[in-house]
């Protein structure tokens, strides 16, 4: 009876990876970073770094907090509804029922999360643990499909990781008196890397062959590291740092493609494309390109969103919704661009032909 039992839900299993096939070009995403696409990771956790109270929220469905950093969606919402997906639950809310279904994706980003597990330590789902996770997901995905059955729904799937700016920031911060032009920063871009290197390996032998890196942004131009000069400038040090370490993301993930005939990636260099909104903002419809929406003090960077916090009434007209993250807006354009764009700012290819292979 056990063995029926156990046939009958791989049965129905293969049944749901058919549909979800048959809807899209990839039958799920699994969601890899940081505050950037938590959609829900840090409620669960005992840690400062949340999102799930106002103004959080305020433009999502329902004017509710769901732990997002944003007014609304962010990236990986956008991301699903351009490949007719719904939106990938949080693994601390969905590894928690009774019967999870990880075959329709599953998103471990949280917030505070870098390359270094020293990042934010105990405040957060370290970049390692989120693998750590998906290695039990990818456990019982073949427990539930088989083998074989469960390394091709992989391989369809698109693995989206976005990871590192706060590396960058806690590095920029420590180090905002260093001269930009005689600083150890490169070394510290290295051992980034090197770390990276042995992160996308691991899922690689996890099954990962369509990579989504979405890079750093021009971190140097948040509210926050903005807030810190007394010219308000953004900070060269910080932005320098995530120009090279997209570049040597850029290389890495090259590299691999290189080695692994299997493997696709595109790259998107989230920096760039930013810079635009902040540098010619009224060209793009914005007028306030370096205050948050939502804060209080100095560019509304002193003190982050929180129900005491003031906010403003046109999110729309914002690049930065709080002191490090964009606006609903922001995140919707940028994905728009790493979807159908094409190089410099995403390569080698754009998300619509990853998706397609």
């Amino acid at each position: 009876m056990a063995v029926a039992a156990v046939a009958f839900m791989a049965a129905v299993a293969a049944s749901l990876l058919a549909v979800a096939a048959a809807a899209s070009p990839v039958p799920a995403i699994y969601v890899f970073g940081d505050s950037l696409a938590d959609v829900g990771n840090n409620n669960h956790l005992v840690t400062l770094l949340k999102a799930d109270f106002p103004h959080n929220g305020i433009d999502y469905p329902g004017k509710k907090a769901t732990g997002r950093f944003s007014n609304g969606k962010n990236s990986v919402d956008f991301l699903a509804e351009n490949l007719g997906l719904a939106t990938s639950p949080p693994y601390l809310a969905l590894s928690s029922s009774s019967n999870p279904n990880y075959a329709n994706g599953v998103n471990f980003a949280s917030g505070g999360a870098g390359v270094s597990n020293a990042t934010n330590k105990d405040q957060c789902i370290s970049f390692d643990k989120q693998i750590d996770y998906f290695a039990s997901v990818h456990a019982s995905l073949v427990q539930s499909l088989g083998q074989a059955q469960a390394t091709a729904h992989l391989a369809k799937s698109l693995f989206a990781i976005t990871i590192g700016s706060n590396d960058i920031i806690h590095y920029a911060k420590a180090n905002s008196a260093t001269s930009a032009t005689a600083d150890p920063s490169q070394q510290f871009v290295d051992a980034l890397i090197q770390t990276l290197t042995g992160q996308l390996q691991r899922l690689y032998g996890l099954g990962a062959r369509k990579v989504l890196f979405l890079g750093t942004g021009p971190v140097g131009c948040t509210p926050s590291l903005r807030e810190l000069s007394p010219t308000k400038d953004c900070s060269a040090l910080a932005n320098g740092i995530s120009v090279s370490y997209n570049a040597a993301a850029a290389s890495l993930l090259s590299g691999m493609a290189a080695r692994y005939a299997d493997m696709h990636y595109a790259l998107f260099d989230s920096s760039a494309a930013l810079l635009r909104y902040i540098n010619q903002p009224a060209a793009y419809g914005f007028t306030e390109a370096k205050a948050a929406c939502c804060g209080l003090g100095d560019l509304n960077a002193k003190i982050g969103c929180t129900p005491l916090s003031f906010y403003c009434d046109n999110r729309t007209s914002h690049v930065f919704w709080d002191f490090y993250h964009p606006t609903e807006t922001i995140a919707r354009k940028l994905t728009s661009t790493a979807f159908d764009g094409s190089a410099p700012l995403i390569f080698p290819m754009n998300i619509r032909q990853l998706s397609a292979i």
